[in-house]
């Protein structure tokens, strides 16, 4: 057995059997013979025992990977490139401005309702001036013939045809104020006051736009109580109405005035 210097304790090799085979005879005895050489050969070579690794102090899990290591599945996949958000993005700005929504002021406020008022009160006029016209004409025409009779005659000024007269007027009222004041702010958000002084009519949940139903609604609690003394008491509920400054007909609609 010998002993062999390297990294660690060598283990020496066992000693090969005793061959019963003899030496060779002849000149050249006391060699190997054929048997025994191809019997040493046949020997495994001896081993060389190594002396155990130090084990890591760190956890697998905390081995660095190269960065180039990936596996099969993900090495597949194709690499898209990240785009940083757009800062002028329109959409981005939408939200934002939807979210920052705050009431108007009140002066802004009263300033776009006498505009409203103002093109919504020159339209009906027009129409109104030739109902009114017939109307007067038709009442005269009665006078006249209570006259004639020369009898104590009550002249109804209310008959079957300046009820007719009065009902087209406020037809007309309403339908104008549907087309120039319901129907800008369902598709708009805003009617023509409200955008010459930069003001909203949102939802007061989702900050949108109101629907056409909405509208309608906040139009007609509008136009009938402004036929009637209360309306001065409902675009006056502003101003103590808190936090969304609401009239009776924005809380009807549920929406609320931004600027």
């Amino acid at each position: 057995p010998q002993e062999v210097r390297g990294r660690g304790p060598v283990q020496a090799s066992a000693p090969a059997p005793a061959v019963p085979t003899p030496l060779t005879p002849g000149p050249g005895g006391g060699s190997a013979s054929w048997a025994q050489q191809v019997h040493q050969l046949a020997q495994p070579e001896p081993q060389l025992q190594q002396a155990p690794q130090p084990t890591p102090q760190h956890p697998p899990h905390q081995q660095q990977q190269p960065p180039f290591a990936q596996s099969g599945a993900a090495a597949d996949q194709p690499v898209v490139p990240w785009k940083p958000p757009a800062a002028d993005d329109p959409f981005q700005q939408l939200v934002r401005s939807q979210a920052a929504a705050r009431p108007a002021g009140l002066g802004k406020r009263f300033a776009a309702r006498l505009v409203d008022n103002l093109v919504l009160g020159t339209v009906v006029g027009a129409v109104a001036i030739p109902l009114g016209t017939r109307a007067m004409d038709h009442i005269d025409r009665k006078i006249s013939a209570a006259e004639q009779t020369g009898e104590t005659v009550t002249v109804w000024l209310l008959d079957s045809t300046t009820g007719t007269l009065l009902g087209a007027l406020l037809t007309a009222f309403l339908v104008l104020g549907f087309l120039l004041e319901a129907l800008p702010t369902a598709k708009w958000g805003r009617t023509l006051g409200k955008k010459v002084f930069g003001l909203d009519v949102r939802d007061i949940e989702s900050h949108d736009a109101p629907t056409l139903g909405a509208a309608l609604r906040r139009w007609l609690v509008y136009g009938v109580l402004g036929l009637l003394v209360i309306g001065v008491v409902n675009v006056l509920w502003c101003l103590v109405d808190r936090p969304w400054r609401q009239c009776w007909h924005d809380k009807a609609a549920r929406t609320f005035v931004a600027g």
